[in-house]
């Protein structure tokens, strides 16, 4: 079956998903997001951004994003052509976030102008847990399902080897992770798990939730000891184009983390806007962040960067 197997990810998760159970050949069709690993990126690309972000401003992305949506515009374009063309057996693509990658009506009016009718795995965790099902259900779907259940191990025992160390801390620090600037969010979906793993407190976290915005006033009122700039869908270099708007926020020197030092810019497409294999590294790169004399990082030194917290 995997021999012959076509495979087209609508999602950057997905991609990498197909990657790691060792079917980065079987794979014939991409999203212009889908960066990871190295070997994929020359692949067709089927689905592309309906609007350019790069020169716009995080506000302006927002307010283009909300009024799409309001007036049931899609953020993405398929090329149905193309994919048709490529007459793929299974779509990888999901139902969880339109902002995320094309939502499920949208999926389903493509295929009804494809010829050959492939299967469709529809993927939408909220939690860990989920994302584990993700990667079991593609693992049944590619004849790889006992490739899939070791991967599936190996993280586990990953995460339980943080969770257990962490248990035993003497503190827990208060933990924002930003996952917007402006306006600012909160952390949703399977990141308030992760904090929580690696021994973190983020009230202003929505576990197995939508991110939603939240008021500056709240996160002054939290005072977090630890402030994680995570935007969905950025990598670190435009992660840390950001924060001289942060450091213009009413009262950013009153915050704790801002006090000591303790805020930082991270890969968030790397490690944790993407539901896929490599949310266990980022549970990790979190532990180290909130705990560095117990949890050492032996990621890529691109991974995060400490902020200097002074004055714009």
């Amino acid at each position: 079956m995997t021999a012959s197997l076509r495979i087209v990810s609508f999602l950057p998760a997905a991609t990498e998903m197909v990657c790691a159970l060792g079917l980065a050949d079987r794979l014939v069709g991409i999203t212009h997001e889908c960066d990871h690993p190295q070997e994929i990126r020359d692949r067709p690309v089927v689905v592309r951004s309906a609007f350019r972000t790069d020169a716009m401003a995080l506000d302006e992305i927002d307010a283009v994003v909300t009024q799409r949506l309001r007036s049931g515009q899609s953020l993405y374009e398929v090329d149905e052509r193309l994919l048709d063309s490529l007459e793929p057996d299974l779509i990888l693509t999901q139902q969880l976030c339109q902002v995320c990658a094309p939502s499920g009506h949208e999926v389903s009016l493509v295929l009804k102008s494809l010829r050959k009718k492939p299967r469709i795995l529809w993927m939408t965790p909220r939690s860990l847990g989920e994302i584990e099902e993700n990667l079991r259900a593609l693992g049944e779907a590619t004849g790889r399902l006992d490739f899939a259940q070791r991967l599936i191990a190996s993280g586990r025992a990953r995460l339980r080897a943080i969770a257990g160390a962490s248990r035993r801390l003497p503190s827990r620090p208060r933990v924002f992770c930003m996952e917007w600037v402006d306006p600012v969010y909160g952390a949703g979906h399977w990141v308030p798990e992760m904090v929580e793993i690696a021994g973190g407190v983020d009230a202003l976290g929505r576990k197995g939730s939508d991110s939603v915005r939240v008021s500056w006033d709240a996160v002054l009122d939290w005072a977090p000891e630890v402030l994680v700039v995570t935007p969905c869908g950025f990598g670190l270099d435009r992660v840390i184009e950001q924060i001289p708007r942060l450091r213009r926020l009413p009262r950013w020197s009153a915050i704790p983390a801002v006090r000591l030092g303790r805020v930082y810019a991270v890969d968030a497409n790397s490690y944790f806007a993407r539901p896929g294999p490599r949310v266990i590294e980022g549970t990790e790169l979190l532990a180290h962040l909130f705990h560095p004399s117990t949890f050492s990082w032996n990621g890529p030194a691109r991974a995060f960067r400490r902020i200097e917290t002074g004055s714009p």
